[in-house]
């Protein structure tokens, strides 16, 4: 498929003003190119529509079930990541207008604007696929477009045991934490699996919960009868219309929550999930980023004192209103994402909250018991049910 065919269709639509669809697509080219039969036409409009309204050759790559992240550091190098780590492709674009014009139609179609007076984007696709795009002269090297997919599944315990994630010992725990209803943050680096083990994790809440999901894009997925979804919207091109998760978790803490659940808690937001959480909403949850369950407490005080709270308010609040932590990480020399240890958040002395490990997870998957572990196992120990007429005198 030559450049010139793909600009002669391009030019035929623009000026018929036709929807750029596969069947518009097909109509243009066997009008460019009447000897071809119909097979070669299916087969050349399949390509044409991946490069005028799809993603162009990255198309192949978002098709695989295993691709995470594609990413393209200008128009010779793609770069993907089907979960054993980043490997490169033999993708290449014609030249770096290629890639610009890409990024541009991508962006367009999550209705956001990437020019020169806007050299970057951070934007939604359809489906879940989250967009990053940056320009030159601010990419010097070339265009850069980064796209992270969405889990294509949701994966229970048992499919993350069988991946190595989690241990058998771990999938004890884990249940007993959601079935305590315990608050928890799943932490860990970007590509560390925080969200497909929440989603997995929330798969085990009792069906007769209502569990609120506040997310920039929908990418949690449980399986649970009762999810209600609510999603950001960015502003508009005149910078109006702008929803962000702060103002989410308001409105669903009005919405009679089972589990309130912050997709990532990255700014202000965390102040109105502490909140929440220290008002009689058991087992919230959420996802941050973080290197260490040890750097948790300093990474929400940070959070916390950035919307304006007090060092002081930040860890009183956080004691009472999270319980643990799961640490995931991705060990680097063969790409795989397990979980680490579980922890719990403690008051110390001077009255700040700390990681206390209860149990920690080594790369060939043995369990080491922490200080922490007697605690934990208390936190998570079924509690007795009181007798149904109160307590009976002797």
């Amino acid at each position: 498929m030559s450049s010139e065919l793909v600009e002669a269709v391009r030019v035929r639509l623009a000026r018929t003003g036709a929807e750029p669809s596969a069947a518009q697509v097909a109509v243009a080219l066997r009008a460019e190119k009447a000897v071809y039969g119909d097979a070669e036409i299916l087969a050349v409009a399949r390509a044409l529509c991946a490069d005028l309204i799809g993603a162009g050759p990255l198309e192949p790559l978002l098709a695989r079930p295993d691709v995470t992240d594609v990413l393209v550091n200008g128009p010779g190098e793609v770069w993907l990541d089907d979960g054993t780590g980043l490997s490169r492709t033999p993708i290449r674009f014609t030249d770096d207008a290629a890639v610009r014009r890409l990024a541009q139609r991508l962006a367009a179609a999550a209705g956001r604007r990437l020019d020169d007076a806007s050299p970057y984007v951070d934007a939604r696709l359809a489906g879940g696929v989250r967009l990053h795009a940056v320009l030159p002269p601010i990419a010097p090297e070339g265009t850069c477009l980064s796209l992270r997919l969405p889990p294509r599944r949701t994966f229970t315990l048992h499919d993350l045991v069988k991946a190595g994630t989690i241990t058998q010992p771990a999938v004890a725990m884990l249940t007993a934490m959601v079935s305590a209803r315990l608050a928890f943050l799943v932490t860990g680096g970007t590509g560390t699996g925080k969200t497909t083990l929440l989603s997995g994790l929330l798969s085990l809440a009792d069906p007769g919960e209502r569990l609120l999901l506040v997310e920039d894009s929908a990418e949690l997925r449980p399986f649970h009868p009762h999810v209600v979804r609510l999603e950001t919207r960015p502003p508009n091109l005149e910078g109006a219309g702008g929803v962000n998760l702060r103002d989410l978790v308001r409105q669903a803490l009005r919405m009679r929550p089972d589990r309130l659940v912050v997709g990532e808690v990255r700014g202000a937001e965390v102040v109105d999930l502490l909140a929440a959480l220290n008002t009689g909403h058991e087992g919230g949850c959420g996802t941050l980023h973080a290197n260490t369950a040890a750097d948790v407490p300093p990474r929400l005080e940070a959070l916390g004192c950035a919307a304006g709270l007090s060092r002081e308010a930040v860890h009183s609040q956080l004691a009472a209103a999270l319980d643990a932590v799961i640490h995931l990480t991705r060990d680097r020399h063969n790409g795989r994402r397990r979980i680490a240890e579980i922890c719990l958040l403690t008051r110390t002395s001077t009255g700040f909250v700390e990681s206390l490990p209860a149990v920690t997870f080594d790369p060939s998957g043995n369990t080491h018991l922490g200080p922490g572990y007697e605690a934990f196992s208390d936190a998570v120990r079924p509690r007795p049910c009181p007798p149904p007429h109160g307590p009976t005198s002797a």
